[in-house]
């Protein structure tokens, strides 16, 4: 049986692309953080304002392009 160190060691934790790129674009633009999930057909971002979450809706062509993902993006208020 593997120990934990050894799965863990194999187990690659960097977070994918689309995570980094809506992130980093989300911080760039705005100056602020948000939570981004992905999901097979989808990613899910979470920001704390709705002022927010409204801006970003306006902006979902820079965010898929910053994403670089074609998926459909959903936007939700709360953390």
């Amino acid at each position: 049986m593997d120990s934990i160190n050894d799965i863990l060691s194999n187990k690659n934790l960097d977070e994918p692309p689309e995570i980094a790129g809506i992130k980093q674009y989300v911080k760039r633009t705005f100056d602020s953080s948000v939570g981004v999930k992905v999901q097979p057909t989808s990613i899910i971002i979470t920001a704390r304002s709705a002022a927010l979450v409204s801006t970003l809706r306006l902006n979902t062509r820079e965010l898929q392009k910053a994403a670089g993902s074609s998926k459909r993006l959903v936007f939700r208020i709360g953390r």
